[in-house]
């Protein structure tokens, strides 16, 4: 009797010896998935065939590369809106952008001026905003582009601050061809074809009214065509000032609400943003932190500092990749130097596709790769919205995974939300999935059974991916048309548009398996897919479902909302002094004027 109880105790002791293991080791994992650091890295137009992990085998990356090798790679990972503006609005709100009203009915999709009065709602809840609530450090290094001020030049509404962000260093629009001497203009090109009708008919009625004048068929008051001289003469150099000062009116750098270099120089930039990120992380080691570090590059202009210049395989472009590549290494560097590397969850993306259609004055190739996919930044093809995603966090997230399932950029809201163990809005429609159980191989199915793709604000495609089936079925309303014909974009107008004599609409709709033909290359027929009408039934169904769900917002991206605004207009100086300052390189703050 006695053996049997020393037996049982010692039984009794290994089962408690157990249980305290499985607490600790719980304990253990819950403490390590709640509130980590967040690094969030996004890349301007880059294709996903630039980078190595995505099968790129002549531009080097091996830090973006690491990311892989160390953490998951979506390989179905989607961009929300195939244009930089709308994209990102849904990257922070884990919504599609026609919900908040950055979506365009216009051509033109995103905001060209600083001083345009659209941008981001403040009604809009992100994810920066909640991680602020849940006591974290945040910040925004580099791109925004989702406006800045409303009513003055002084309000800020739409500013990153009014967002969530603790701190911000970069630029409130864009990097534009126009920013930078030498590397031409997104605008001359347009605004000359938009000119010519107008001046055309301006001449043709000036000369009219001079002929019935001479002959005496009508009197025409000289007052009146003086008048009218005078306007004409008063909006053409209107026009030509702000056109030959646009550099200085929108390519500046701030830091949180004050210009500090207007315009803006590229010398070293991307060192000066990555310096930014670095420091922020060494100032925040003991509580979490949010960094959303948002490069310029890979948009044109392209630029690359002295030490990556000429480097590459593939010209400027190339070097803009692998000077960024050199930044994502210099983060992951500075996590090791403070061992933040298993509390950090590090993303890295792109907001939308290449832009297959820039190529530079002399012929150069400034647009990115997109692999194998067709088309490219503007449009919905794979090109277009299928980008990198990486994530890595050592010890949570599986190393090496490769995920197949269709994934959204709109997931990162609330997947970082639930790991900041705040509550994701409960009065308005989160169209993201939490990543977390794909990520760590709780789960083999995407939540995303469905995907809408937008072009602006126009319902472009939908993508299907039932329970049942390993088929992505992909339904195009409409499709752009490429010029000139047979190429593999809109090479003649640089960007494709959504709307009139720029598309071709389909009835019945365009299908395609991109489990089977990932390149859009053939689009399936009722005699080459049995289900054809079956499929567009269940697709037309789940688009009714989402319209109802859509509700009435101001259009952020309205042609009111994207003109040019003088009194809008942040200015380190004044106007009349072109708007000039340097205190990034050392000028006094005395020089600065508040802007």
């Amino acid at each position: 009797i006695f053996r049997l109880f020393l037996h049982t105790r010692k039984k009794m002791e290994l089962l408690l010896l157990l249980i305290i293991c499985q607490c600790t080791i719980n304990s253990v994992k819950t403490r390590s998935v709640s509130k980590p650091n967040i690094i969030l890295l996004m890349a301007d137009d880059l294709g996903i065939g630039d980078l190595g992990c995505y099968g790129n085998r002549t531009l080097r990356t091996p830090n973006i590369d690491r990311l892989a090798e160390e953490g998951v790679t979506l390989t179905q990972h989607i961009a929300a809106s195939p244009l930089c503006t709308p994209s990102r609005a849904a990257f922070l709100t884990g919504r599609y952008p026609v919900r908040s009203g950055m979506a365009a009915f216009s051509r033109v999709g995103v905001f060209l001026f600083s001083a345009s009065s659209g941008g981001l709602p403040s009604e809009e809840i992100t994810f920066s905003k909640l991680l602020k609530q849940k006591g974290y450090a945040t910040a925004l290094i580099g791109k925004w582009h989702l406006g800045m001020n409303c009513e003055s030049s002084k309000d800020f509404c739409h500013h990153p601050h009014s967002h969530g962000f603790e701190y911000f260093y970069g630029l409130p629009v864009t990097n534009f061809r126009d920013c930078k001497p030498g590397q031409g203009s997104v605008f001359l090109k347009g605004v000359q074809k938009a000119l010519v009708i107008p001046i055309q008919i301006t001449g043709i009625a000036l000369v009219s009214l001079a002929i019935v004048q001479y002959i005496g068929l009508l009197k025409v008051p000289f007052q009146a065509l003086g008048y009218f001289l005078l306007i004409i003469t008063i909006s053409l150099v209107a026009l030509i000032f702000f056109f030959y000062h646009f550099r200085h009116l929108n390519c500046f750098l701030m830091r949180d609400h004050q210009i500090i270099q207007q315009p803006l120089s590229y010398e070293n930039l991307t060192q000066r943003l990555t310096k930014e990120a670095m420091q922020f992380i060494g100032r925040n080691t003991d509580a979490p932190f949010l960094l959303v570090l948002s490069y310029l590059h890979v948009h044109t202009a392209l630029y690359a500092s002295e030490n990556f210049k000429g480097k590459s395989k593939h010209g400027l472009y190339g070097d803009a990749v692998e000077e960024m590549d050199w930044s994502v290494g210099q983060i992951l560097d500075v996590l090791e130097k403070h061992n933040l590397s298993d509390k950090t969850l590090v993303y890295f993306t792109s907001d939308q596709g290449a832009h297959v259609e820039e190529i530079s004055s002399a012929g150069e190739v400034h647009g990115g790769y997109n692999g194998i996919y067709k088309g490219g930044k503007s449009t919905n093809w794979e090109g277009g919205i299928r980008v990198p995603g990486l994530l890595r966090w050592p010890g949570v997230v599986q190393a090496g995974a490769y995920i197949h399932e269709p994934t959204s950029n709109m997931d990162i809201f609330p997947t970082i939300v639930k790991l900041a163990d705040a509550q994701l809005p409960s009065d308005r429609i989160i169209d993201g999935h939490d990543l977390l159980p794909l990520l760590q191989g709780k789960v083999t199915r995407s939540k995303h059974e469905f995907l809408f793709h937008y072009c602006n604000a126009y319902l472009n495609a939908v993508r299907w991916h039932p329970g049942n089936s390993e088929s992505v079925w992909k339904v195009f309303f409409f499709t752009p048309n490429f010029s000139p014909e047979g190429s593999n974009g809109c090479y003649e107008s640089h960007v494709c548009f959504c709307h009139g004599g720029f598309i071709t609409r389909h009835d019945p709709p365009l299908l395609f398996d991109l489990s089977r033909d990932p390149e859009e290359k053939v689009p399936l027929t009722p005699e080459t897919e049995s289900r054809f009408y079956e499929i567009l039934r269940v697709v037309h169904q789940a688009v009714d479902n989402h319209t109802r769900s859509l509700r009435a917002v101001p259009n952020q991206l309205s042609w009111d909302n994207l003109l040019w605004k003088p009194w809008l207009q942040l200015c380190c100086s004044s106007l009349f002094q072109s708007c000039h300052c340097d205190y990034e390189s050392g000028g006094s703050p005395l020089e600065m004027h508040s802007g």
